[in-house]
């Protein structure tokens, strides 16, 4: 079982940055790949990026490449969302997910176990 509790939306002006956190608790996180996904109003979830178990190559939607970066911190069981140059379209509930390692669905939503409550995140232009 793994539980995951995202930390760090809130309301940005356009231009801006943030960073989101997802703290992850049991002890197989190692074993897990990492995604965000995002959910705007009247929308479906979408894939915003991933970060396989073994940290190696990173995935990103067209639509955040170049400006968000995903991490992941092992040590912390935690991964990061460093989302810059928002934009109003970035407008979402952002969600944490994991999938267990050797899935490769990375881009599905139906692929990942574990889903985060979700955090607000609001850019205005």
């Amino acid at each position: 079982q793994v539980q995951l509790v995202e930390s760090g939306g809130g309301l940005v002006q356009s231009g801006g940055s943030l960073r989101l956190s997802c703290a992850a608790s049991g002890r197989t996180f190692r074993s897990y790949t990492m995604g965000w996904f995002r959910q705007a109003p009247g929308k479906e979830r979408e894939f915003v990026a991933a970060i396989p178990w073994s940290g190696g190559t990173t995935y990103y939607a067209d639509s955040v490449k170049g400006r968000f970066t995903i991490s992941r911190d092992s040590a912390k069981n935690t991964v990061y969302l460093q989302m810059n140059s928002l934009k109003p379209e970035d407008t979402a509930v952002y969600y944490c997910a994991a999938q267990p390692a050797g899935r490769f669905h990375y881009f599905d939503h139906r692929a990942y176990d574990y889903w985060g409550q979700g955090t607000q995140v609001t850019v205005s232009s």
